[in-house]
């Protein structure tokens, strides 16, 4: 593990990003850069002026979804030491704090980073087909929700008035039959994604060959712990997708039943969960 001695918080926002930068012997500098490649860049430049070498910097910030996309690819291409944090640890370890701003975010990132280096684990982006199944999972996803919408609204309207149900149903029909095609489409991208990768086609076969896991549940597993790296064992993967109940008492008097946490991957568990009842109903041995 290497030895910093700089570490730079950030806080990300849509348009802008703030920096901090914190020397072993607490001096902090402060700068605020566009969220774009030569923001970056300027962002880069501001590094070498301050004498903060790539190899002992540390760069920590927290999971914003596409906001960081720019940064951290620019980043990556540079071999710069990423930490991509969940927010909630860094708000957690700082205590009881008093107002915000992105400055102060910062700031606060940057210390935890100090605090707690020799638990980093450093970013990887993961493999473009990994990227690219994540994409098309996403939007079949939002077509199977958008099509189970408008069946829904015609199915109610065929309850209450059979004439506007005729009217909508015929309206609409073209509607569905594009997006199952849409659907389709998507369904024989993501085969073509996994026969190009043996490792993925690999891990693909190994999960499909449990009963009740399907296409969809197998992928997701695979891009949600990139190919199984994440995690170090079993439990860590049951507890992240929610299939795992924690006790929670107190004393005598607190004796709630034992549940989920609030913080599981709930799609993976629902998706578990699915796959869980498809195996009891077609498999007589699992009833």
């Amino acid at each position: 593990m290497n030895k910093f001695n700089h570490f730079i918080g950030i806080d990300i926002s849509k348009e802008y990003f703030d920096a901090t930068l914190l020397v072993e012997s607490n001096i902090q500098k402060h700068n605020q850069f566009a969220n774009s490649v030569k923001g970056v860049k300027g962002f880069l430049k501001w590094l070498k002026q301050e004498n903060a070498s790539i190899e002992n910097t540390l760069i920590c910030m927290e999971h914003t979804g596409m906001y960081s996309k720019v940064l951290s690819s620019v980043l990556l291409a540079k071999n710069c030491n990423i930490w991509i944090e969940m927010s909630l640890k860094i708000i957690r370890s700082s205590g009881l704090q008093r107002g915000k701003n992105d400055k102060i975010d910062s700031e606060r990132i940057a210390l935890y980073a100090f605090k707690n280096q020799d638990e980093v684990t450093l970013f990887k982006a993961p493999k473009k087909s990994l990227e690219k199944i994540r994409v098309l999972l996403s939007l079949r996803e939002k077509m199977v929700a958008f099509k189970a919408t408008l069946i829904t609204n015609v199915n109610e309207l065929k309850l209450l008035d059979k004439e506007l149900y005729r009217i909508t149903q015929k309206h609409q029909k073209q509607s569905i039959k594009g997006i199952n095609q849409d659907i389709k489409k998507i369904e024989k991208d993501l085969e073509t994604l996994i026969l190009e990768d043996e490792k993925l086609n690999s891990l693909y076969n190994t999960i499909t060959s449990v009963p009740g896991v399907g296409k969809v549940t197998a992928l997701s597993l695979i891009c949600f712990t990139k190919e199984f790296t994440t995690f170090q064992s079993p439990r860590q993967l049951a507890c992240y997708c929610g299939v795992v109940p924690f006790e929670y008492t107190s004393g005598k008097s607190i004796r709630a039943k034992p549940k989920v946490h609030f913080m599981a991957n709930k799609k993976l568990k629902k998706q578990l969960h699915m796959c869980a009842l498809s195996c009891v109903m077609h498999n007589p041995e699992m009833k």
